[in-house]
């Protein structure tokens, strides 16, 4: 058997093992939720968006086309991750275009979980001297482990258990992003 073909039959033995915390449905109308409270607490701004790429892609996309304000989008790439399921230091490998001088600004990815890329770049973006750094996130996963005692998104669409997390944006070992819920990897 072929590595693609061992790859294959991992990746399809996780999906279908998989139990499924939130369902597509129920992802959708905690984001329409989500957009609601956003869209008011920016009314009368024009903030820049900055989705953190890969994982925050697919949330921003759901989440943007139900915005009812003008803004700015824009994107990053940090992580700790790089394809493995624990993280390491944070690594930048895109920077925002915006000028974030005097801007609000609306962080946004697929999940909190130890919160160290986004407190990062919450800490990037206040450099740069935005006027306000606000997060959103689809997940926070629930657990004692956060960077920050207390740490918690501006904005926070589902809570979800302390598993290992993926779809919609949340990858497992860089797959798996598209799956339209929330699922756990089951442990073996």
């Amino acid at each position: 058997m072929s590595i693609a073909e061992e790859l294959q039959q991992e990746l399809m033995r996780v999906r279908r093992e998989a139990i499924e915390l939130h369902s597509a449905d129920q992802v959708q109308e905690a984001i329409a939720k989500l957009a609601f409270a956003v869209t008011e607490a920016y009314s009368g701004k024009v903030p820049v968006m900055l989705t953190i790429m890969n994982g925050g892609m697919i949330f921003a996309a759901e989440l943007v086309k139900r915005l009812d304000i003008p803004l700015e989008m824009d994107y990053l790439h940090a992580s700790r991750y790089l394809g493995e399921t624990s993280g390491g230091d944070v690594e930048w490998i895109v920077t925002p275009n915006a000028s974030l001088a005097g801007r609000d600004v609306l962080i946004v990815d697929d999940i909190l979980d130890v919160g160290t890329t986004l407190l990062s770049i919450i800490d990037a973006c206040k450099a740069q001297g935005a006027a306000s750094v606000k997060t959103c996130v689809l997940v926070d996963k629930q657990h004692d482990r956060k960077a920050k005692p207390g740490l918690k998104a501006d904005f926070t669409a589902l809570d979800a258990a302390d598993y290992y997390l993926f779809g919609m944006g949340m990858d497992y070992k860089g797959f798996w992003r598209n799956a339209p819920g929330i699922y756990a990897v089951k442990e073996h």
